[in-house]
C-alpha cells in the first residue's frame, strides 16, 4: 500500500467519518433521497475548490518562473 493509499486518521469534528458511521436503516426513502442530494452538492462544492486550488498553483508557479 503507497502512503497516498493509507486511510486518512479522522480528525477531532470530521464530517465525513461521522456521516460515515451514521446509521442509514432509520431513514426513509425520501430522507435517504434528501441525504444523496445534499451529499452530492457538497461533492461539487469540493471539486470546485479543489479546481480552483489547482488553477491557482498553476497560475503562481507559472508567474514566478518567469
Amino acid at each position: 500500500m503507497d502512503f497516498d493509499d493509507a486511510p486518512r486518521p479522522a480528525r477531532p469534528g470530521d464530517l465525513a467519518a461521522q456521516l460515515a458511521k451514521e446509521d442509514l436503516d432509520r431513514l426513509s426513502v425520501s430522507e435517504l433521497e434528501e441525504r444523496i442530494a445534499l451529499l452530492t452538492a457538497e461533492i461539487e462544492r469540493t471539486r470546485a475548490k479543489r479546481e480552483y486550488a489547482v488553477h491557482h498553483k498553476a497560475s503562481a508557479e507559472a508567474l514566478f518562473r518567469k
